[in-house]
């Protein structure tokens, strides 16, 4: 095994699988759900981004579906 190598004549090339990753989105979430993952993330030392990404993707596997009805209570106050 070399001690140096010169990596200054090697051709670069995309990763083909990059595009499969991760994709950026814009999302408006509220201040208290954010909080709430920012204050996890530093307890577990996981980024939030990557917990609320770990949640939707249980959600997915689980096939977790958000209660959309809305509380009687909530529409008196709008």
């Amino acid at each position: 095994m070399k001690t140096e190598y010169d990596l200054s004549k090697m051709k670069s090339r995309k990763n083909p699988y990059a595009s499969k990753l991760k994709r950026q989105v814009t999302i408006r979430m509220g201040f208290d759900v954010i909080e709430y993952f920012k204050d996890m993330a530093e307890e577990t030392g996981i980024p939030y981004q990557s917990l609320i990404n770990l949640y939707l993707r249980d959600c997915v596997a689980t096939g977790r579906q958000p209660n959309l009805r809305w509380h009687a209570s909530r529409n008196k106050s709008m």
